[in-house]
């Protein structure tokens, strides 16, 4: 009996030794509705993980076969995991200090702002700055009575706020409203009967006795703008916590970052260094420091090994926004007769970034929004081509892409230029951008995703934030509607342009990744790839399009390791 024990004892111990796996995954995904981005294997029901990669993909019962004593089993029961996803233009520093300072974004009507700096007030001793982000004159329920060239004056803020300088900027970043203390600051609060301040490529809205209203238009912000004090170390810091956070909860794993300065990158990577970065960055050098340009040139890219923070590109502001009537444009404003935007950078600087940085491996990264901007842009990206003719692989883009000449549409396939849009602004602009172009020029050119991707371009999305909140959610209900998130009109604006849901997700996901150079090893859930994925509470491929504003994210994976879990 002894003997017929032991025996027992010794085959549960063979059994347990031959059912762990040889190589255990870290952990595993199952029961789940996997869509992959991979065109070969489209949907699974499982993944393994392994040292941050992904290890297997398959259904559950292939799955559990990487399971071993100390494998980590997520169950899915049935829910959607979709590659991480890519936001592919906002800014960093700009979504956390948008929750340190006035959030502007949801204001409705101008009272409701004078409302809000008065409270900011309030809380604030004399001289402090009020400064905040998001308001938008075409987005609130009504006017003020008094405008001017379609915008608000400052008289009510100057009552709320006579001795504290205010700054709001536009939601589009292209414009600010100032009061007339931060005017007097900056030496422009009273220019009655004096020459009016030109700004190359901006402007000064004035009234009609020539005063200055509070709006500062394109470069004109800068004004008053460099006069606010600069941020601390400890505040910065604070910003990027609370953008890292508002990125894990959202579900993005990897985000390109439009512009920023080496205070940023050194930043980011001591959050690197010290295991608080919680999302994959690409950072775009910004064109408005010629000096830091010149010393990147120097020492080339860095292209992060651990793929956690890769500097490779660099990111020029060429005009303005529709939404303050800066974007340039090759005809005037259908609602500003003898105007037609700004250029808001000498397209010299173009030309002479793009020779220099091509052969060097950086890549660039325009803002344009206007037709007459993406046409001088992808001018001068040619004839940078044209004299490096054995550089193939460029991936030069265009971030916005918002507003194209018919003609010059099918030049970005042609040229392999990237369309770095933003699937967000047409639910959010199209309303009142009719007003600006008129309906032939919207039709023909603006927001055209599918006639750019039958061009053969690649074409990203992503939200701008902070002018769009960077919900992935609402770009992907716009790429797929053509809607407003109020669900109109009936069957969407120009619908012919819509996207696929496939479509759609791949924009946000390889596409992203191949906009970074990156699509070998993240952006589809493929073995051997990053182990970075988003998880849904509803299944936004299937599920009706008026329930996928409802979706929320449930957990934020990236590398193997769970950064955000509801």
């Amino acid at each position: 009996m002894k003997h017929l024990f032991l025996l027992g004892i010794l085959g549960v111990f063979l059994f347990s030794c031959s059912s762990q796996p040889d190589n255990p995954a870290d952990s595993v995904f199952i029961n789940g509705t996997i869509y992959t981005v991979d065109s070969r294997n489209p949907k699974v029901e499982a993944v393994a993980v392994k040292d941050g990669l992904i290890q297997a993909v398959g259904t559950s019962d292939e799955i559990n076969a990487f399971v071993g004593n100390d494998t980590e089993v997520i169950d899915l029961a049935g829910k959607t995991m979709t590659p991480g996803l890519i936001e592919s233009h906002a800014h960093l520093m700009g979504i956390g200090y948008n929750k340190l300072e006035l959030d502007l974004m949801y204001v409705k009507t101008y009272d409701e702002l004078v409302e809000k700096v008065a409270e900011a007030v309030a809380k604030s001793k004399p001289g402090d700055w009020i400064v905040g982000r998001g308001w938008h004159q075409d987005k609130w329920a009504k006017m003020p009575e008094k405008t001017v060239k379609g915008f608000q004056t400052n008289e009510e803020l100057n009552k709320v706020s006579p001795d504290n300088p205010v700054y709001l900027s536009h939601a589009s970043g292209h414009a600010s409203f100032v009061n007339g203390k931060a005017l007097e600051l900056a030496g422009i609060a009273n220019l009655k009967g004096e020459r009016p301040i030109e700004v190359e490529g901006g402007e000064i809205i004035m009234d009609e006795l020539g005063n200055p209203t509070g709006i500062l238009s394109e470069r004109a912000s800068g004004l008053v703008a460099r006069l606010i004090p600069n941020e601390t170390p400890e505040r910065a810091a604070e910003a990027l916590t609370l953008a890292l956070q508002e990125l894990a909860e959202k579900g993005i794993t990897s985000f390109h970052d439009a512009g920023s300065g080496q205070d940023v990158i050194d930043l980011v990577d001591q959050f690197k260094k010290d295991g608080k970065l919680t999302s994959r960055m690409y950072i775009m050098l910004t064109g408005r420091q010629p000096e830091l340009l010149e010393e990147w040139y120097k020492k080339g890219p860095m292209i992060d090994q651990d793929h956690l923070l890769t500097v490779r590109s660099i990111k020029l502001n060429c005009d303005g926004a529709l939404g303050n009537r800066g974007a340039w444009l090759l005809e005037d404003y259908s609602d500003r007769a003898g105007h037609r935007g700004h250029e808001t950078l000498p397209m010299s600087v173009v030309t002479e970034v793009s020779e220099k940085a091509l052969p060097l491996g950086f890549q660039v990264c325009s803002h344009a929004i206007g037709d007459r901007a993406n046409q001088e842009v992808l001018d001068r990206y040619e004839a940078a081509f044209a004299k490096n003719p054995e550089i193939k692989d460029h991936r030069f883009r265009i971030e916005h892409a918002q507003h194209i000449d018919l003609e010059d549409i099918p030049r970005f396939g042609e040229m392999g230029v990237i369309a770095a849009m933003q699937a967000i602004h047409l639910s959010s602009d199209r309303p009142w951008a009719i007003d600006r172009l008129g309906e032939k020029r919207i039709v023909d050119g603006a927001y055209v995703w599918q006639k750019l991707m039958k061009s053969g371009a690649v074409v990203t999305n992503g939200t701008d934030a902070p002018v769009e909140p960077v919900d992935p959610i609402p770009s992907f209900y716009a790429s797929v509607t053509r809607k407003t998130l109020a669900g109109t009109p009936e069957g969407g604006y120009e619908a012919s342009q819509k996207m696929t849901r496939e479509e759609a997700l791949k924009s946000y996901t390889l596409d992203g990744a191949f906009a970074e150079f990156e699509e070998d090893f993240k952006g589809s859930i493929e073995v051997g790839k990053a182990a970075d994925f988003t998880i849904y509470d509803q299944n936004i491929m299937e599920i009706p399009e008026e329930q996928i504003l409802d979706t929320k994210v449930v957990r934020t994976v990236v590398g193997g390791k769970t950064v955000f879990s509801r």
